[in-house]
């Protein structure tokens, strides 16, 4: 992740805690108001308050900002089908898994065929073919 993701992610979680204890604070409230209306009054039925919208709105947009905080943060998406990954991988090999930094990612773990094409007896076109129009150009 990079700091700026850090960063928006810790925000809208020091957001969302603000709206926590806001609602509690919000709960002992009310419970101690109904209390000592209870007391005043017996008849007197206690309704629930509803949660201020100012707190309801706060727990939204903090949840929003701790949503796009971890957004930011993720790595790049991968192709879906494996006959596409495989491609890239043949293509451009580490350097098309470089990350910000100029480091090889975590999760590259080279071609994910390697063990079929190493397998004895699997015969790789593509070598071959390279093999033949070198033998051709020899010729």
């Amino acid at each position: 992740m990079t700091w700026i993701s850090k960063l928006t992610t810790a925000f809208g979680l020091l957001l969302l805690a603000d709206a926590c204890y806001s609602a509690y604070e919000h709960s002992v409230l009310q419970t101690h108001r109904a209390a000592s209306l209870s007391s005043l009054a017996a008849s007197h039925s206690g309704a629930a308050s509803a949660l201020p919208i100012d707190i309801t709105i706060e727990t939204i947009v903090a949840t929003f900002i701790v949503c796009l905080g971890m957004v930011l943060g993720t790595s790049k998406l991968r192709p879906i089908q494996w006959r596409v990954w495989a491609g890239k991988i043949e293509r451009e090999g580490e350097a098309g898994f470089l990350s910000s930094s100029g480091e090889v990612e975590k999760d590259y773990v080279g071609n994910p065929f390697r063990l079929l094409e190493s397998r004895p007896g699997f015969i790789d076109i593509r070598t071959q073919r390279k093999e033949f129009a070198e033998w051709v150009k020899n010729q």
